[in-house]
């Protein structure tokens, strides 16, 4: 039975004949008018002739020597083997660490054009030596114990840290253990003290800082400091690895005597424990508004700088260690005392400017994301802005730009700057930048504002760019900075050669 109700099939055909009348135009209301509006589209098929075969050219161009494209998110972070360059080890995105040969295939000894028959040759990605899984978030910060690099240290965006026995030929990657603390980590950095071998530092988003020392079967906490009211942004060792300066979103700047080499030496301060320097946003003369998100030691140890929001750097002093003296050889049968307490006890410091702010420095429009100091003899410091500038400080002229270069990287912003270390001394006073334009490029900081091309000696491409997804966001560059390995926004990492 029909849900329907019923209906009178009289009724019906009468109500459809009045439909069908209803449903018909008359002449007037056949013809159709449209009116004619410039501002419309036009139809598809009335297209100028002229305007067809018009399209943007995009221009791809990849000057890499070798790629590594196992990821399948962006890569965040990149760690070099200390003692070999050519290994590698990258986090991302997609929740995974990989440690990988970066080392670029042999070249023909003959090009193609002496082949009888050329083709094209495919490129192979990098091969990997081993994968640092068991991680529960992006890895956002990775490193290589010093001084040897007997392990790799991954760090997540939700506060997991694990360290890995680095793989060799004899042995595979073997998981050490892993801590957990804090909520999330934002950076990683390994300590170059030689009584402290593999041990670490990281700063978390609550501000927290700790230190963790490392051996073949655990991972131990070394010193906490909590003194940070934000997040710790960034962090760096001093050279001799006995101090460690930290900054935060709260415009702090804490110098930490991470193993008490200063109190041993003598240099304490009184107002805030195990900091020798604690510098806040209530002294007007160091405030930053926005925060601090970069800092760097000088090579001698002697200065430290701090790069934040508006293109603000202060420069502070720091105190200077001094190793003890040779002993004479009239003495030499003496027994001198061993291990840390000895090298603690004989080590002297002067406090001369330390915690001083000795400069107040704005070259910059926006936010001064990374610092790199040169090695003797330059005494430069290199800012990269988030405006897309570099700016270069020269210390031993109280820190007078030496050279404002403008858009560096266009007006995408410069994630990091770092001189070359190793190799000869005209190579010292190369700077390698990269940016979020997916460019990697390098600078000779001779000169003045003056210099040729403004000092740029070369540029290597590869990335999408764009400024977003396809930015280069590290690299390293160890062993004399002959070659450049990146870690990309757009998940590859790539080899250039830079010799």
């Amino acid at each position: 039975m029909s849900g329907k109700p019923h209906r009178d099939d009289a009724m019906d055909d009468a109500h459809l004949e009045d439909e069908e009348e209803e449903a018909m135009l008359d002449e007037g209301e056949a013809e159709e008018t449209i009116e004619e509006d410039d501002n419309e589209d036009a139809a598809m098929d009335s297209g100028n002739d002229d305007d067809e075969g018009e399209h943007e050219e995009i221009e791809l161009v990849n000057d890499s020597i070798a790629h590594f494209d196992k990821h399948k998110d962006s890569i965040f972070c990149i760690a070099q083997h200390p003692l070999q360059p050519e290994i590698v080890a990258t986090g991302g995105g997609d929740d995974v660490a990989y440690v990988w040969d970066a080392s670029p295939p042999e070249r023909p000894l003959l090009p193609s054009s002496y082949e009888t028959n050329p083709q094209p040759r495919e490129r192979k990605g990098q091969e990997v030596i081993a994968t640092l899984d068991g991680q529960d978030e992006s890895v956002n910060a990775i490193c290589f114990t010093l001084p040897q690099g007997e392990y790799v240290v991954t760090a997540t965006l939700a506060g997991l840290l694990s360290a890995y026995a680095t793989p060799t030929t004899t042995g595979p990657a073997r998981k050490i253990g892993t801590a957990k603390e804090v909520e999330e980590i934002n950076w990683l950095i390994p300590c170059p003290h030689p009584s402290h071998p593999n041990t670490v530092a990281l700063g978390a988003t609550d501000g927290s800082v700790w230190i963790y020392t490392i051996d073949a079967s655990s991972i131990t906490i070394v010193q906490t400091f909590f003194l940070h009211q934000a997040s710790c942004t960034a962090g760096a060792w001093s050279p001799d690895g006995k101090l460690l300066a930290t900054v935060a979103e709260d415009s702090s700047l804490y110098v930490w005597d991470a193993f008490g080499d200063a109190a041993a030496a003598g240099v304490t301060n009184p107002s805030s424990g195990q900091a020798v320097v604690a510098l806040t946003a209530s002294d007007e003369r160091f405030a930053v508004e926005g925060g601090l998100y970069s800092v760097a030691i000088s090579p001698g140890g002697g200065i430290v700088a701090v790069g934040g929001a508006g293109g603000n750097i202060r420069i502070v002093g720091l105190p200077r260690f001094t190793a003890p003296a040779v002993a004479k050889a009239s003495n030499a049968r003496t027994k001198a005392p061993a291990g840390k307490a000895a090298s603690k006890a004989s080590t002297t410091a002067s406090t001369g400017q330390m915690g001083t702010i000795l400069a107040s420095l704005q070259a910059q429009s926006d936010g001064v994301e990374t610092l790199s100091f040169s090695q003797p003899p330059l005494t430069l410091l290199a800012a990269g802005s988030v405006d897309g500038s570099i700016a270069l400080f020269d210390a031993a002229h109280n820190f007078t730009v030496r050279r404002n270069i403008r858009e560096a990287h266009d007006d995408d912003a410069v994630i990091k700057v770092e001189f070359v270390k190793g190799g000869s001394s005209e190579r010292s006073a190369l700077l390698t930048s990269c940016g979020n334009d997916g460019v990697i490029r390098r600078w000779d900081v001779r000169g003045g504002t003056a210099a040729a091309n403004r000092g740029l000696v070369g540029e290597w491409r590869g990335h999408r760019g764009g400024g977003e997804g396809g930015g280069v966001l590290g690299f390293v560059q160890g062993g004399g900075g002959n070659a450049i390995v990146t870690a990309g926004d757009d998940g590859i990492g790539l080899v250039f050669r830079a010799d």
